[in-house]
């Protein structure tokens, strides 16, 4: 019996970055990381990013470093312009930046809510609208965006199955 054709699927780990086109599907776990997921409608194109940190101070002439918010909405920006298309023409969405270490010394910093901070300035600043956000909490989160169709299934821990974020 067939399933239908395989879908290739790439999966990220912290401060990885993938741009691809259909049928593939991008997926990555995070705790209080956060991930930028951008597709394109009618070209059914896009990625995603694991962001690790806020920002750094970046060397110079350094090529950007996808660990970062800002460096990483720098990559988007340049995949999109490679292929002569505007930020405001993607459907963005944000997710993650659990509070992961509260009640411990490293709750103090909220590497988080910091992410999540960081990401909205760098994403606004280069002109891309975010459509959809499941930010913040104390929960790890499972997700995936289907480039064929944009959309992004998100597990949390306890849950049965994923959910699909609507359009």
């Amino acid at each position: 019996m067939s399933t239908g054709p395989l879908r290739p699927e790439v999966f990220l780990h912290p401060g990885e970055f993938h741009f691809t086109s259909a049928p593939t599907r991008i997926g990555t776990l995070l705790g209080s990381c956060v991930a930028v997921t951008v597709w394109h409608p009618q070209h059914h194109f896009g990625g995603m990013c694991h962001i690790q940190l806020p920002g750094r101070e970046r060397p110079p002439g350094s090529l950007p470093d996808c660990r970062y918010a800002d460096e990483a909405v720098e990559r988007f920006v340049y995949e999109l312009r490679s292929r002569r298309v505007a930020p405001p023409c993607c459907q963005v969405k944000l997710l993650g930046g659990g509070k992961m270490f509260a009640g411990s010394s490293a709750g103090n910093m909220d590497v988080g809510r910091r992410n999540i901070e960081a990401t909205r300035v760098a994403l606004a600043t280069r002109g891309f609208k975010v459509m959809r956000e499941h930010v913040g909490g104390s929960n790890r989160r499972r997700l995936t965006l289907d480039l064929a169709s944009g959309h992004v299934w998100l597990a949390l821990p306890g849950t049965r199955d994923f959910s699909k974020e609507q359009q």
